[in-house]
């Protein structure tokens, strides 16, 4: 019993597709953060020309009021003008982050919208379960591999920095073009070198986030066969089911005996009952068929009905393995039926339907 409880098996494909649609799947943070950060950084530099056109303009911008008064309607002017231009700078750099924040979560889960997140858990509110979860050891470990990551982005980019800081005494020499130029080499190769650091982070942290989110869905053996029972069926809820419909069949078998032409038995085991009507049906049909109880009422309708029974074993027995409810009979048993049929007809001086 307690092996039934250990959780030692794989999440099924329900119980993946259950949790997903309460909006718990797999998702690295960091594989967010790095696909943004390379939009961003494509971004940047497609709209670093433009950038750089724009600190220019407002460079000479500034130079051309050397001198100027500074009043209330210069200083709305600048204000204006200043925010003009940093806002062309920025909203579209600010549009290709959000985008790339949206794209780098459809594509480690895929488009998923669900409410259940946003449905009111006012469990969450409990201060002391709060306070558990603040200092559980999953938040430790949480708090521990950012530490650890700010401080490997943070150690490298400032080994980088520090040696960019030596040229600066030259580079304040430099015009402003040549300047800029510099600028644009040195971010080049800190992104380049912090995206490196950031893309082994993500794999890493997304091989993690996808290994424990897998294990936190494994099931135990019993929850499998609970799962397997609730798509299949109960099992006594299906038999009571075909129970049902076995006998709602042979009640409209049983209505049918009334219009058989025979019924043919072997004589107490076997009961099946034919009808023939040469006009709608291209050979006899069996209408009803049963052993032992049922056979017996076969027999019991065919009599309070004035049909006749004839007794023919190894046709019965025949005609009950090969033939189901409402078939027409087989071609090799066409003679052996025909004769009944013609015994029947002759006996009872009935003609032909």
């Amino acid at each position: 019993m307690a092996d039934d409880q250990e959780k030692t098996e794989e999440a099924t494909s329900k119980k993946i597709e259950d949790a997903r649609k309460e909006g718990n799947v797999p998702k690295s943070q960091d594989m967010s953060a790095f696909v943004t950060l390379v939009v961003a950084l494509g971004a940047f530099l497609a709209w670093l020309s433009f950038i750089e056109s724009r600190i220019i303009y407002l460079y000479h911008y500034y130079q051309s009021l050397i001198g100027t008064e500074i009043t209330k309607e210069v200083t709305f002017q600048i204000s204006l003008i200043s925010l003009r231009e940093v806002v062309f700078m920025v909203i579209p750099l600010a549009l290709a982050v959000a985008i790339a924040g949206i794209l780098a979560n459809v594509m480690q889960t895929g488009f998923l919208f669900t409410t259940k997140p946003l449905m009111p858990n006012f469990g969450k509110l409990d201060p002391i379960k709060g306070f558990k979860n603040l200092f559980s050891l999953k938040k430790l470990i949480e708090t521990v591999k950012t530490l650890l990551k700010v401080s490997v982005v943070m150690g490298i980019s400032y080994f980088f920095l520090w040696s960019f800081t030596k040229e600066l005494p030259t580079v304040i020499y430099f015009p402003l073009p040549d300047q800029m130029a510099w600028l644009k080499e040195k971010m080049l190769i800190l992104a380049a070198v912090i995206l490196i650091i950031l893309l082994v982070l993500a794999l890493a942290d997304l091989m993690l986030v996808r290994f424990n989110y897998f294990k936190e869905l494994r099931m135990s053996k019993q929850e499998v066969k609970d799962e397997y029972k609730q798509m299949e069926g109960d099992p006594k809820i299906k038999a009571k089911i075909r129970q049902i419909q076995m006998q709602m069949t042979r009640k409209r078998m049983m209505q049918e005996i009334p219009g058989a032409d025979v019924v043919i038995t072997n004589p107490t085991h076997y009961a099946v009952a034919i009808r023939y009507h040469q006009d709608k049906e291209a050979a006899p049909k069996v209408i009803a068929k049963g052993t032992d109880l049922v056979a017996l009422r076969i027999k019991e309708i065919a009599l309070n009905h004035h049909i006749q029974i004839v007794e023919n074993p190894p046709l019965a027995r025949e005609l009950y393995k090969k033939c189901n409810i409402g078939e027409l009979i087989p071609e090799n048993l066409y003679k052996a039926v025909a004769e009944v049929l013609a015994f029947v007809y002759k006996s009872s001086k009935k003609s032909y339907p």
